[in-house]
């Protein structure tokens, strides 16, 4: 059996061709819908982020639910973590709508042959449910209960700086959403001083505490994190960047 680790997760989804065909057709239905917001390569960004929050809140002392709840290790932690960002969104290669339940019942399907070699009976059937767990725990009003699932859904909200959030605007799709989306420039993860995570956005215009706030402050704060993160958003330089061309009612 190989050694634990989300490096051994990684390339077991990397090895095969069907979590990235669900990936593919997870942006073939973004794209269809008239949502621009690129998927697939960008649940390795998700990954990355996932992972510093987790040795951040190692470091803060902050013990994940797969040491607490059932004696394994750290790294058995990062598995649940690498497993939840990487395949929390893959149900969208079916739907947009309700894809967090989409993604279940192919995570399950997937997940036998991603854990085998790294783990037997019945740390694979934990591992597999705590994973299944951070899935479903990242929609809106998922509540998760562990410090894992808190993680992949902070993280994923964490994906808004410069870059994708920018092409819902370019493509003309005014509205609160894709304006504050655009207003991030920058995310800073780092320790916190008196929290053991501190989020700092640089905002180009104050349109983004619109995203900061309904979106990542939401998804904070129904989680296990709740309590070890502070988040700092800032409008850099001396005047804000202008986002909109105009507004019309009715728009057609």
């Amino acid at each position: 059996m190989a050694i634990a680790s989300w490096r051994n997760f990684l390339e077991a989804v990397n090895h095969g061709d069907q979590i990235r065909s669900w990936w593919y057709m997870a942006q073939i239905h973004a794209e269809r819908s008239a949502c621009r917001t690129t998927h697939g390569s960008t649940y390795q960004i998700v990954l990355n982020i996932a992972l510093r929050l987790s040795r951040l809140l190692a470091k803060g002392g902050v013990e994940p639910a797969m040491v607490t709840d059932h004696g394994m290790s750290p790294r058995d932690a990062e598995v649940v973590i690498a497993g939840g960002a990487l395949l929390h969104d893959i149900g969208m290669s079916i739907h947009r709508a309700d894809h967090e339940a989409y993604s279940l019942f192919l995570a399950r399907e997937a997940l036998p042959g991603l854990l085998e070699g790294i783990y037997e009976e019945p740390e694979r059937s934990i591992v597999t449910a705590e994973i299944l767990h951070a899935i479903i725990g990242h929609r809106r009003r998922g509540q998760p209960y562990t410090v894992e699932a808190g993680i992949v859904r902070v993280a994923d909200a964490l994906d808004m700086a410069e870059g994708r959030t920018r092409i819902p605007l370019e493509a003309g799709q005014e509205g609160i959403h894709s304006i504050s989306a655009a207003a991030i420039d920058q995310v800073h993860i780092s320790a916190g001083d008196n929290r053991a995570v501190k989020i700092a956005i640089e905002l180009n215009n104050s349109a983004g505490i619109f995203q900061v706030d309904d979106l990542l402050a939401t998804k904070i704060r129904d989680t296990p994190l709740a309590s070890h993160v502070e988040v700092v958003a800032e409008v850099k330089g001396e005047s804000e960047k202008r986002l909109l061309s105009g507004f019309r009612l009715p728009s057609s």
